[in-house]
């Protein structure tokens, strides 16, 4: 039987998923887990999605208190919820395609995603950083992180990729700011997309 309607069509979805975690994933991070799964249709997700202590709870008082969501693709931007980020009063920010952003960085001869995580630092409010493609956005955080120029309230680092993403996952990984990690090389906007939904969600659903 085809099924139609979306809702019906997200909830068999779900329970699907739901039917083949593994044992063992923490009950607090499963809406999470399920999410990105739900998104991709790969349970190596159940595996290799990291989470430090406490980092959903902490991300949703967070965006309840109406932290601003800085991603580092169009994409990944295209992906959140604007709707529900506006409802829980949280702007969301990319500055990739800003022109101020492309001719910094050819001035320096680096990526627009380290200008753009500079971008970022100015805006001087609290910060959930999601960032699907550019590891070289993650190192740039974890410098700031270390300089003591920002604190973010969470990291979600999973870009993709074969160079510099394992070592950049694993760098946001050794701070003490609450993070929700891809480990390995899988990841992508679509996949922080969905970790920013899924957190959004559990306060809006």
């Amino acid at each position: 039987m085809i099924i139609s309607d979306p809702h019906e069509i997200e909830k068999r979805s779900m329970e699907i998923i739901e039917s083949r975690l593994p044992a063992g994933i923490p009950e607090e991070n499963k809406a999470v887990v399920k999410r990105v799964i739900h998104c991709t249709a790969d349970f190596d997700y159940a595996q290799n999605l990291a989470f430090s202590d406490g980092a959903v709870q902490k991300a949703i008082t967070a965006l309840r208190s109406g932290c601003s969501i800085v991603t580092d693709t169009q994409m990944a931007y295209a992906g959140i919820n604007k709707a529900v980020a506006e409802k829980l009063g949280c702007a969301v920010h990319c500055f990739m395609s800003d022109p101020d952003v492309a001719e910094l960085a050819k001035k320096r001869g680096c990526t627009r995603a380290v200008i753009s995580m500079e971008k970022a630092l100015k805006l001087n409010i609290p910060l959930i950083f999601a960032i699907g493609n550019a590891p070289t956005a993650l190192l740039k955080i974890k410098e700031m992180i270390d300089a003591g120029a920002i604190k973010p309230l969470l990291i979600i680092g999973v870009p993709v990729g074969f160079v510099n993403v394992v070592e950049s996952k694993e760098a946001i990984m050794e701070t003490d700011i609450p993070y929700i990690v891809a480990k390995g090389g899988k990841g992508g906007s679509n996949v922080a997309a969905a970790i920013v939904n899924a957190l959004m969600y559990q306060i809006t659903r």
